[in-house]
């Protein structure tokens, strides 16, 4: 279990966990701190995947099953305690989907809310339309990695560094890349689901999650590109709006 979460600010008198996926390549540090933001009323629980920080000598994941394989197996006891809702960045809102539709078909329960960042729904015929960056060279990823304002620039000019975040990066990219979901005649989820994006980002297909839930579905566009969620500004606007859907959904399920 403690392998897969990293929770700094523990909440034990918490109403919700809020359970955060990375962004491909991404390790649990960032929504582990994001945990300081919100109110004793949420723990966060960052994961942290095969492969990275403390699990550097494990193989990464080959498909998005041994993901969702994983996380349900060591998470199950924890989410039976309390409530909990989903939130996912890229190809963490890939991830964060496969992983709530599991728990819905195989146990019958699901996330309060599903919050998925930059990203077109799994479904959408946009994702057959882009180029898959897991073919790229490591020059022309890297050239990639510089436009999405994720990476620091520190390592963009550290070759050594580079070559500790580079395969994380491509064994996710090539994860995502080869997931496929073909959208049931109903939705697969009843829960909440909210839509997050930057306003300078590629452009994503948001509408078409809708079709994934039968629960209620916002979408929120805040300025910045792919990793507009860094910005301080842009992070207070996430835990709040976060944060209100969380306790209205609280509402509804008391």
């Amino acid at each position: 279990m403690d392998k897969l979460i990293n929770c700094l600010y523990r909440q034990p008198s918490a109403t919700t966990r809020l359970i955060c996926f990375p962004w491909a390549g991404g390790g649990s540090i960032y929504y582990a701190q994001w945990a300081r933001l919100f109110d004793d009323s949420v723990e966060v629980y960052s994961l942290r995947l095969p492969g990275r920080e403390s699990r550097s000598q494990e193989p990464f994941p080959q498909t998005m099953d041994q993901i969702v394989d994983e996380i349900t197996h060591l998470l199950l006891p924890k989410l039976c305690e309390k409530s909990f809702a989903f939130f996912g960045h890229s190809f963490g809102s890939f991830a964060s989907f496969a992983t709530a539709v599991r728990l819905k078909e195989k146990y019958n329960m699901e996330p309060l809310h599903l919050f998925v960042s930059g990203a077109s729904a799994p479904h959408s015929r946009s994702r057959s339309k882009t180029l898959k960056k897991s073919d790229l060279t490591d020059e022309d990823l890297i050239k990639w990695m510089s436009t999405t304002g994720g990476t620091p620039k520190e390592i963009l000019h550290n070759m050594d560094a580079l070559q500790m975040v580079l395969p994380p990066l491509k064994a996710d990219l090539n994860v995502v890349e080869n997931f496929i979901y073909d959208k049931p005649a109903n939705p697969p989820l009843t829960c909440g689901l909210t839509c997050y994006d930057g306003t300078e980002d590629s452009p994503h297909d948001l509408e078409a999650w809708k079709d994934l839930t039968s629960g209620e579905f916002n979408i929120h566009m805040l300025p910045g590109g792919h990793f507009y969620l860094k910005d301080p500004a842009n992070e207070k606007l996430l835990v709040k709006y976060t944060s209100k859907y969380l306790e209205t959904a609280e509402i509804s399920y008391l």
